[in-house]
């Protein structure tokens, strides 16, 4: 049976070597990850990855693709059931992401990962369509600009696992640290740290960006 956000159908050499650099970039980091290393951990030979994807660079860039493509299934899969089964598919998909936390974490911290965080962008959009149509009040900022800071903040935990994993006192990728972590943003995002009416008196206080 294939992993949860895993194609059944993508279990070629070229997967295979795609899936290995993933690992590899997450552990090494772009610079001193190699074709040679990568090769290796996928059981191939490293003309054969070059053969697939031609350079590390394009390689890279294949694991992009391929992640957000994987978050993308596996948002849909949240969002079409309003069930209380809802809740095994969010566990699901948090576990699929699970093995990938290191290679996100490097290639934001390195710059790249353009596409992956362009696609979360996309999708927090479409949740926060839900959410401001259930909203007593209108937004005072737009959907893009409020799903890349969303966005932004999510992944920082990815950045910042390191500090994140000291602080709270248990290695945040670990299955223990990761059912932490999700009751933590459930509490967070479930009770408001500022009422309406003191953040219309702050942002009254706030001169008007100039873009408005």
């Amino acid at each position: 049976m294939a992993s949860p956000g895993i194609d059944p159908a993508d279990l070629t050499a070229r997967a295979r070597i795609r899936d290995a650099a993933l690992l590899h970039f997450g552990e090494y980091g772009f610079d001193r990850a190699t074709i040679r290393g990568i090769a290796e951990a996928a059981g191939v030979s490293s003309g054969l990855v070059r053969h697939h994807f031609g350079s590390k660079q394009a390689l890279r860039e294949a694991c992009d693709a391929h992640l957000a493509s994987v978050i993308r299934r596996l948002n849909d899969q949240v969002r079409s059931d309003y069930t209380t089964s809802r809740v095994n598919h969010v566990a699901s998909a948090r576990a699929a992401i699970g093995p990938y936390q290191r290679y996100m974490a490097r290639a934001l911290a390195e710059g790249s990962a353009s596409a992956l965080f362009d696609a979360m962008v996309e999708l927090s959009e479409q949740w926060l369509a839900e959410a401001d149509a259930a909203r007593p009040d209108p937004p005072g900022v737009d959907r893009r600009t409020r799903a890349a800071v969303v966005t932004a903040m999510a992944l920082s935990v990815s950045v910042l696992h390191e500090h994140l994993s000291r602080a709270i006192g248990v290695e945040v990728f670990s299955p223990d640290g990761d059912l932490l972590l999700a009751r933590t943003l459930i509490d967070i995002y479930s009770h408001a740290m500022l009422s309406t009416e003191d953040a219309a008196k702050i942002l009254a206080a706030l001169p008007e960006p100039r873009n408005a």
